[in-house]
C-alpha cells in the first residue's frame, strides 16, 4: 500500500427533508451571509429553493443569489459569483444542485479570497489554503463533488476543461435527501449512475496492483451501483434505491475507495476534451463511450486485473485465456452502461473523426505530451482510443 494522505472533513446529513435543517446547521457555525447558488429552474420549481430560504431566514442567516449554472460549468459565472461574494461579504457558499452547481460553488470560494483572477488557479495548481467555507443540498448524486477536493471548470473562451485539487474547498456541510432525486429525469439519472462507477474504475486500474482493503470497498460500490442501477430506472421512487445511490456517489470520489493506489484518471481526461468541443455533451454519457475505449485499448497491459474485475462484479467465469476473459470484462461494462441508455459511440455525441485533432491541443495543454498510469499514453494513443470509440 502506498503512502497517502486523507482528510474528510464534510458533515454528513442524510434523509427525508434534511433540507429544513439548513438555515440552523448553517447559524450553528456561525454563518451570518451565504451566497445561495443554483442551476436553472427545477430547484425553483420544485419548491425546493423558496423552503430553503425559509431556513435561513427563520435562523437568521441572510443571503444573496446567484443562478444559472449550466452543466460543465463556465468560468463567467464563477467570476461574477466572486464579484457578488467580495461586494456583499459573504461568509459561506450555498450550492443547491448537482456536481456543475457543487464545483462552481467550489471555484468562487476560492476566487473570493484570492487577489488573482480564479482562472489562474486552475491554469497554475497552485495551492490555495484559503476559501469560504461551502455547503451543499445535493440534488443529482452523481460527481461525489459533495465530498471530493476536486473542481472541474470550463472556459469557453479557450476551448478548455480543467480540473483544479484543493483539500480546502471540500464542503463542511452536506445535506442529501433521496426524495429530492425522485423527478430527475432517466437520462440523468443514467449518467449519475455512470459518472460515479467511472469514478471507481479510475481507482480500481492503475499500475500499482492488489490494495485488498481499499479494492475490496471499491468492488463492493461498484457491485452496489450495478444491482441498484436497474431498481432506480424502473422505479424512480424507490427510497432505498435512491438513498443507496446517493451514498455511494460520494463515496465513489470522496477519496477513500482509491486509497494506497496510485490512480489512473486518462478516462476523465479523455472525456473533458469531449465536454470541452461540445459543452451540451453529458460528462457522464461521455463518460460511457470513452471508459469502455480506453479499457479496450490497455487491458492487454494488465489482463490479470480486468479478468479479476469480470469475475468480482459481472460474476465472469475464467475460460483459462486471460486476455480474452479481460475483454469479456471490458464487454460487460460496455454492455451495463448501454443498458441503461448511454451512448456507446463518439458519433451518437455528435463528434466524428475530424474533430479528434481539435482536441489534442487542449488535451496536451491539461495533460501534458503522457498521461495515465496503467498505461502512459502518449498523445498518439489518445488519438487511438478516440478513433476506437468513433
Amino acid at each position: 500500500m502506498e503512502n497517502f494522505e486523507f482528510m474528510s472533513p464534510t458533515c454528513f446529513v442524510f434523509g427525508r427533508d434534511v433540507e429544513q435543517q439548513v438555515g440552523a446547521k448553517l447559524a450553528e457555525r456561525g454563518a451570518r451571509r451565504v451566497l445561495l447558488h443554483f442551476g436553472g429552474q427545477s430547484a425553483e420549481r420544485s419548491g425546493l429553493l423558496d423552503r430553503i430560504r425559509v431556513s435561513l431566514e427563520a435562523a437568521g442567516v441572510g443571503f444573496v443569489e446567484l443562478g444559472g449554472v449550466r452543466p460543465n460549468p463556465e468560468i463567467e459565472l464563477v467570476r461574477e459569483g466572486v464579484a457578488l461574494a467580495k461586494a456583499e461579504g459573504v461568509d459561506w457558499i450555498l450550492a443547491v444542485g448537482g456536481g456543475s452547481v457543487i464545483d462552481s460553488a467550489k471555484a468562487i470560494a476560492n476566487g473570493a479570497c484570492i487577489e488573482d483572477d480564479v482562472w489562474e488557479l486552475f491554469e497554475t495548481k497552485r495551492p490555495n489554503p484559503q476559501t469560504l467555507p461551502i455547503a451543499v443540498v445535493l440534488t443529482i448524486p452523481a460527481a461525489g463533488s459533495e465530498a471530493s477536493k476536486n473542481t472541474v471548470i470550463s472556459n469557453d473562451a479557450l476551448g478548455r476543461k480543467t480540473g483544479y485539487a484543493n483539500e480546502a474547498h471540500r464542503p463542511k456541510l452536506a445535506f442529501m435527501n433521496p426524495e429530492l432525486t425522485y423527478t430527475l429525469p432517466p437520462f440523468q439519472t443514467a449518467a449519475g449512475i455512470v459518472d460515479m462507477f467511472s469514478h471507481l474504475l479510475e481507482r480500481f486500474f492503475d499500475d500499482y496492483g492488489a490494495v485488498p482493503v481499499t479494492d475490496n470497498l471499491n468492488l463492493s460500490l461498484m457491485k452496489t451501483v450495478r444491482a441498484e442501477a436497474p431498481r432506480v430506472l424502473a422505479d424512480p421512487e424507490n427510497y432505498d434505491a435512491r438513498a443507496n445511490l446517493m451514498w455511494a456517489g460520494m463515496l465513489c470520489h470522496q477519496g477513500i475507495a482509491g486509497l494506497g493506489r496510485h490512480e489512473d484518471w486518462a478516462s476523465h481526461a479523455l472525456e473533458h476534451e469531449l465536454s470541452a468541443l461540445r459543452p451540451s455533451i453529458t460528462h457522464g454519457a461521455g463518460l460511457a463511450v470513452m471508459f469502455p475505449a480506453w479499457m479496450e485499448y490497455v487491458c492487454a497491459d494488465a489482463p490479470a486485473r480486468f479478468a479479476f474485475y469480470g469475475r468480482e462484479v459481472f460474476g465472469l467465469c475464467p475460460t483459462g485465456d486471460m486476455l480474452a476473459d479481460a475483454l469479456s470484462a471490458v464487454d460487460e461494462t460496455r454492455a451495463f452502461f448501454a443498458s441503461l441508455g448511454m451512448p456507446t459511440t463518439l458519433e451518437e455525441l455528435g463528434v466524428f473523426e475530424e474533430d479528434i485533432e481539435r482536441m489534442i491541443p487542449t488535451l496536451r495543454a491539461n495533460k501534458g505530451e503522457c498521461f495515465g498510469r496503467l498505461k502512459r499514453l502518449s498523445l498518439d494513443d489518445a488519438r487511438a482510443i478516440y478513433r476506437l470509440a468513433l
